[in-house]
């Protein structure tokens, strides 16, 4: 009798694993993206779109799409969110302070071995997306904050930032994006 359920019980699993490779589960959903929309799962942008965005954007950091993509499957962070926090806080690294730091968010040094000003500094936009990741991944996921409604008052605070715009911006951002459309004054 043991032997039989032991059978069955791995020929489940093995029916499970086969299925699974066969019909991935989808990243996101298409019913849209709305502040209450959470951060957490698998990446919904490929290396190639991350890339041809950033091209657009005549961005620096053309090239970090696999980076992203890898970061995103490691710490269960949507990569497209990754991507809208890069923008908005520094047109892709073409502004402020992330030219200088190599920082996807313009993170507060607190804590960090290297900086320039406040902010956190990398040697390669890979470093400052990794820290990203896992920032947002140990800092906020586990505590709760989960959706751009939750994070971004603690992440870019009304003292410095207009909270509703960036939720905003970001919530924008992550639908155009995920449809595989470029924004409003991206060129292709």
């Amino acid at each position: 009798m043991f032997r039989l359920t032991l059978v069955l019980l791995v020929g489940v699993i093995a029916l499970v694993l086969v299925y699974s490779a066969e019909h991935p589960v989808s990243c996101h959903s298409s019913a849209g993206v709305t502040p209450d929309t959470s951060i957490v799962g698998c990446p919904s942008l490929s290396s190639s779109f991350v890339d041809r965005v950033l091209a657009a954007y005549h961005s620096p950091a053309v090239g970090l799409g696999a980076v992203l993509v890898q970061d995103s499957q490691v710490y269960s962070i949507d990569d497209a969110y990754a991507l809208a926090f890069f923008w908005h806080e520094s047109t892709f690294g073409r502004y402020g302070a992330a030219a200088a730091t190599h920082s996807l968010g313009n993170i507060i040094c607190a804590g960090s071995p290297t900086c320039i000003g406040r902010f956190r500094a990398y040697p390669s936009w890979a470093d400052g997306a990794t820290d990203w990741f896992r920032v947002l991944s140990h800092e906020y996921v586990s505590s709760g904050l989960t959706t751009p409604r939750r994070i971004v008052p603690v992440y870019a605070p009304s003292t410095e930032n207009d909270v509703a715009a960036y939720i905003r911006a970001v919530d924008t951002a992550v639908s155009t994006w995920r449809a595989g459309r470029l924004m409003v004054g991206e060129v292709s």
